[in-house]
């Protein structure tokens, strides 16, 4: 027997901007279940972000691009502390890290700063993600926009970028979630 009164269908959900359907698309080929989700707020910031989701500001992974000689290189670091360049660049056995230009994060991920994803670049960069977020069941990562992210975890992290993992501080060590 049919109903009277049709099920309503589920509200739809906004479109992605352009780059965030990127990075969706790259983490559902990676097999990632996260999916991205749109905020109303901005999260440019690791503060930002932390308030927006109601998390820890630890559980959240902030894209860093440095430039390793010539070469973008991409830190995933946790955004309760900074990165110690020279310790960090010691660490991994490169060349100097220096802090990239917004000019050339855009050319070398396709992203804005404030909004870089772990993914979804034109070229896998070499990656090394902050041991201090293996302290956190559940992080949060930008997908290709301020206003995007997606949850995930620095297992998953690892192995969608293929990156390393190293303690990024001059000292630091997994935070507790």
């Amino acid at each position: 027997m049919q109903s009277e009164h049709p099920t309503p269908a589920p509200p739809a959900q906004p479109a992605l901007p352009a780059r965030s359907a990127q990075v969706a698309r790259a983490l559902a080929e990676a097999g990632v279940p996260g999916r991205v989700r749109l905020l109303d707020r901005s999260a440019r910031t690791a503060a930002e972000a932390a308030e927006t989701l109601g998390c820890d500001i630890g559980a959240i992974a902030n894209s860093l691009v440095f430039l390793s000689g010539d070469e973008p290189v991409l830190v995933l670091t946790s955004g309760r502390h900074r990165v110690d360049t020279t310790a960090l660049a010691a660490r991994w056995g490169r060349p100097e890290l220096r802090r990239a230009t917004a000019e050339q994060v855009r050319e070398a991920t396709g992203q804005a700063i404030g909004g870089v994803a772990p993914v979804g670049h034109p070229r896998v960069l070499p990656t090394v993600v902050d041991e201090a977020l293996t302290g956190h069941t559940r992080i949060w990562a930008a997908a290709g926009t301020p206003h995007t992210v997606f949850p995930t975890t620095a297992d998953e992290l690892l192995r969608l970028t293929g990156g390393r993992l190293l303690p990024v501080g001059p000292g630091t060590a997994a935070e507790p979630a």
